[in-house]
């Protein structure tokens, strides 16, 4: 397995870790105007590449089962998520949303070559503990009155997992295309905005920055890393590891001030991290056997 390109999909999840910093400093922008200026930005790097390099425009030809993959995983799951957020409490929608980690260890099994251990699972089930503690520490309270968001974020869970499972498949296809997945979603964003929302521009040049850090980071590089990780690299290890992003979201809020420190957070960060160590209990064998063989 691509240690390099497993590192590149971690990176995915470094930056999504920034998402709540840079959404809470971004003012009152409504999330479907939001995720329409952060898309645009997020294609804007692509474009500016392809531009240089017109011959790698011949990339973005693809089969439409490619396209709408891409699609409905970027615009689909952020579509599903809004629509959890806006028919259930926060918390439960988001509980049930962030069970596509656990989904993509398991699914894996269903991809060629790909072998499912029980340390996966049980690092998963360890990475889902500690987002739990850190999530729902005033409590959980599931409702019969806010089934259509519960439903939203159940569909949102397996749209993101099998966005990320399928994509593994494709791994053929350059990661280019992600270019024209974030332009598509800018554009499917801006018509569900104008369908459901009222428009509210950043009001300060520091809400401009977050929007910007937002569509340059967590909403634009992180999707081409993560289309490159989960195409090269380990995937089960990335699908475990993915269970740190609340943990680190929660540390850098509590780095700035949004966010208190408590013994939850201690407890999420030692289970996500032994989680992920655990599932990464054959890449970290592969590689100290290489080394052991290297000094030999």
């Amino acid at each position: 397995m691509n240690f390099k390109a497993t590192l590149i999909g971690f990176s995915a999840i470094l930056m999504w870790s920034l998402l709540a910093l840079f959404t809470a400093a971004s003012g009152s922008v409504p999330p479907f105007q939001l995720s329409a200026i952060c898309f645009l930005i997020g294609s804007l790097p692509g474009i500016v590449v392809l531009a240089s390099k017109p011959e790698r425009l011949v990339l973005l030809k693809q089969p439409a089962k490619v396209w709408i993959t891409g699609i409905a995983g970027l615009f689909g799951y952020h579509f599903l998520y809004f629509t959890a957020l806006r028919n259930a409490p926060a918390v439960e929608a988001g509980l049930i949303a962030y069970l596509w980690p656990l989904l993509i260890v398991v699914g894996s099994a269903l991809l060629p070559g790909e072998r499912l251990g029980w340390y996966h699972v049980a690092g998963a089930f360890a990475g889902l503990s500690g987002t739990i503690l850190i999530v729902a520490r005033n409590g959980v309270a599931f409702d019969d009155a806010y089934m259509l968001g519960y439903g939203a974020a159940v569909l949102c869970a397996f749209t993101w997992s099998g966005y990320s499972l399928l994509t593994r498949r494709f791994g053929a296809v350059s990661t280019d295309v992600v270019t024209g997945f974030c332009l598509a979603t800018s554009i499917l964003s801006l018509l569900c905005h104008l369908g459901l929302e009222t428009t509210v521009w950043p009001q300060t040049p520091l809400e401009w920055l977050a929007v910007a850090g937002l569509g340059l980071l967590p909403v634009g590089a992180a999707f081409y890393a993560w289309d490159y990780g989960v195409k090269n690299g380990d995937i089960q290890f990335l699908g475990v590891a993915s269970y740190a992003a609340p943990v680190l979201s929660t540390l850098i809020l509590i780095l700035f001030g949004f966010a208190e420190p408590s013994w939850r957070i201690a407890a999420a960060c030692l289970l996500v991290t032994g989680g992920a160590v655990l599932a990464a209990k054959d890449m970290i064998f592969r590689k100290g056997g290489t080394a052991a063989q290297a000094a030999e």
